[in-house]
């Protein structure tokens, strides 16, 4: 299958990378980390942490042996910070990527993208979106999201997430019908039902004539779709009802 490509260019991504890695650290630095994440019931500020730099540590063990690992460190060392472990899984993952071109074959689960640009794309919105998470927690005034990163994250989201994740977890709509989404100069639709769950980019004029039609600016469209900003903080133009059902299905594909 021919590489799925992003909207952002590889150079770029893996920049992002690094620089959301270490605002996601600073936040977690400056936070109370027993807060409860609002958008992830049950987790704090350090399960966040933990989560992530984990996480870091996986994918770059991933990477280096081709295959998923059976172990990697979860917890910070005796005496490492909460802040310290991520920046040193993220040193390590940055390192790994940078080492290939993005186009070389990896281990990922999507098959359109089997490369090391799947993980430069994928662990930055990762990243992003648990840096977004720690800073709801904690009340602090948000970083934001820049322009050209939320329009990727709602293309990943969309193709990644509700395109492919949701066959692979073999969930459906239960109605029938499809959303269109503009943001900036970007258009996509969204497709679900009984016997389909899809999406693709797409012109304009085919987003304005899906059933429900949402615009609002990139980030929080892109937060939206991550089920971290409202239900209501996006423009939905119809029925209401296919974009409440992308939302929900979102929700089933991301947890």
């Amino acid at each position: 299958m021919s590489r799925e490509h992003g909207l952002v260019d590889p150079g770029r991504l893996l920049t992002a990378l690094g620089t959301e890695g270490h605002h996601l650290a600073e936040a977690v630095r400056a936070a109370p980390v027993e807060a409860p994440v609002p958008a992830c019931p049950g987790w704090s500020i350090a399960e966040v942490a933990r989560h992530v730099g984990s996480l870091y540590r996986m994918i770059r063990r991933r990477l280096a042996e081709g295959r998923n690992p059976e172990d990697w460190p979860r917890d910070p060392e005796p005496g490492q910070s909460l802040s310290a472990f991520l920046e040193a899984g993220l040193a390590e993952l940055l390192d790994e990527l940078a080492a290939h071109d993005p186009e070389d074959r990896a281990d990922t689960w999507w098959p359109a993208d089997p490369t090391y640009g799947f993980w430069r794309r994928r662990m930055l919105h990762e990243t992003v979106i648990h840096r977004v998470d720690v800073e709801q927690a904690a009340g602090a005034d948000s970083a934001g999201v820049p322009e050209d990163i939320a329009l990727d994250g709602i293309d990943e989201a969309l193709t990644l997430w509700f395109g492919q994740k949701l066959p692979m977890l073999g969930l459906t709509g239960t109605k029938a019908g499809s959303v269109g989404v503009r943001a900036g100069a970007h258009s996509w639709i969204a497709r679900a039902g009984p016997d389909v769950t899809e999406a693709w980019r797409c012109s304009a004029e085919e987003a304005e004539a899906a059933d429900d039609v949402v615009t609002a600016e990139p980030e929080r469209i892109y937060l939206w779709l991550w089920g971290r900003a409202s239900l209501t903080s996006v423009t939905v133009r119809g029925v209401h009802d296919q974009a409440a059902q992308l939302w929900a299905l979102l929700r089933l594909a991301t947890r």
